[in-house]
């Protein structure tokens, strides 16, 4: 695939985005030179595996981007309403979500130009790497850049260009939806560039949404900075496994990257259920039928009432929101399904905890020994920035429910579970504090950064920042 010539700044922006290393960059510039420059820099990393055909394309419409606007900055008075294109235009958001946006945006990015339509805001959002989109009446339109708030552009909304922008999201039915019950939650797709979680509502000011970005592709584990390890996970083919942590810790891209896996590698059919559908997944060798609550289904609980006459194997819940749906779900995972679900609890055992409070106290018994037979393994994640400010990465407590854990489930002594947890790393259990200590030791997290989320600080101790 010929790329634009420049392919240094093509190499360059690979590493940028973390798409490939230095060694894989210098890897392919000898075996470049070797071939005598008949072959372009580009497909060199293609045969060598470094980069994917979608990966390569995407770096070529950022090259082309960045090369039209140094163009443009050399001409003499470029007219004031030239749009300025963005270098980090066109990141591969599926392969590499937490990758770095450009350090200009560390500090907030450039005003430039005051997006014209809800697209263009969107666009640019996505190019300079955020993770949410506010736009709300009476305020400066702001980004979630790498966990912190920062303002897009220098003018305040007032009511009419708030609205006027979110209602560029709707349809028609949709407005009136978000007049009759004053808020509305929905997914928009803008072709090329990604999806869009939109939480809208109306507020005193006027009409608020807040967009959550989300990769075209589903990520990969290695894309998102997890371990491999978690692989293994996709294996189990009854009992259940929850991704849990608080908002915007990364769940729900946990959660995808485990069925795009099971997509992969296995032929079954995978049945999920979420509110609203976040990551597409596309049939590969699994059959995938998506259902959107309220769209396709009144609920998670009646979707899941309907979806065990489905013939699933594999049943993904976006949220156990409520006891019908915990109630539900179990009931899949002991009649022989596979259950892939989210919880906002903070840590594993909490998160058991959860589950059985859901009940009332004459079924709990009951339902601690439904958990002790069918719950396989708990991730608990959180996001910390990196030592150098420019991305997230996770950090992980996973619990596995082995015999011995069983057992303090069934007898409610979840508190004994702690201890399981420190000493079982060779059965891939790690609680918060080591794998907080892990990303110290590495130079990739900052003590000061770790400290604000290790229950126990002297876990760091033997840490080098």
């Amino acid at each position: 695939m010929p790329e634009p010539e420049n392919p240094t700044l093509l190499g360059r922006l690979a590493v940028h985005y973390k798409l490939i290393s230095m060694d894989q960059l210098a890897e392919a510039t000898r075996e470049q030179a070797r071939r005598g420059g008949r072959t372009t820099l580009g497909e060199v990393l293609l045969e060598l595996g470094h980069l994917q055909p979608s990966q390569l394309q995407q770096l070529v419409v950022v090259q082309k981007e960045v090369l039209a606007r140094r163009a443009a900055e050399a001409k003499p008075n470029p007219p004031a309403e030239a749009p300025a294109a963005s270098p980090s235009a066109g990141t591969n958001a599926a392969a590499r979500p937490l990758a770095p946006a450009p350090v200009r945006a560390q500090s907030g990015p450039p005003a430039g130009r005051e997006p014209r339509s809800i697209e263009d805001l969107l666009r640019e959002a996505v190019r300079l790497g955020a993770s949410d989109v506010h736009v709300h009446a009476g305020a400066k339109l702001r980004l979630r850049l790498h966990g912190r708030f920062v303002d897009h552009g220098s003018e305040t909304l007032d009511e009419s260009a708030a609205r006027e922008l979110v209602h560029g999201l709707l349809s028609d039915a949709e407005r009136e939806a978000l007049e009759r019950d004053g808020e509305l939650d929905l997914c928009h797709t803008l072709p090329g560039v990604a999806r869009f979680r939109v939480n809208v509502f109306r507020q005193q000011r006027g009409v608020d949404a807040v967009l959550r970005v989300i990769p075209l592709e589903p990520p990969s584990l290695a894309g998102l900075g997890l371990p491999q390890g978690l692989a293994r996970f996709t294996n189990f083919h009854q009992g259940m496994v929850l991704v849990t942590g608080p908002a915007g810790c990364g769940k729900s891209s946990t959660l995808a990257a485990l069925v795009h896996l099971i997509n992969e590698e296995r032929r079954e059919h995978v049945l999920t259920i979420e509110d609203p559908i976040e990551y597409v997944h596309t049939s590969k060798r699994c059959l995938v039928n998506q259902r959107n609550v309220r769209r396709h289904t009144e609920s998670f609980a009646r979707a899941l009432r309907a979806g065990l006459r489905e013939d699933p194997d594999v049943i993904v819940i976006g949220e156990l929101r409520d006891l019908e749906t915990i109630s539900l779900a179990l009931t899949a995972a002991e009649t022989g399904h596979f259950v892939l679900a989210t919880l906002h609890t903070n840590d594993t055992i909490r998160t058991i905890n959860r589950l059985v409070g859901a009940f009332p106290p004459d079924q709990q018994d009951q339902v601690r020994t439904m958990i002790s037979e069918s719950l396989r393994a708990v991730i608990s994640q959180r996001l910390v920035r990196t030592a150098t400010n420019d991305r997230r990465v996770p950090a992980l407590e996973v619990l596995v429910v082995n015999k011995a854990v069983g057992n303090l489930i069934r007898e409610n002594k979840t508190f004994q579970i702690r201890s399981i947890l420190q000493t079982g790393v060779a059965q891939g259990m790690i609680t918060l504090d080591q794998s907080l200590a892990q990303l110290v030791q590495q130079g990739v997290v900052s003590r000061e950064e770790a400290a604000r989320l290790v229950e126990d600080p002297k876990k760091l101790g033997g840490a080098v920042a």
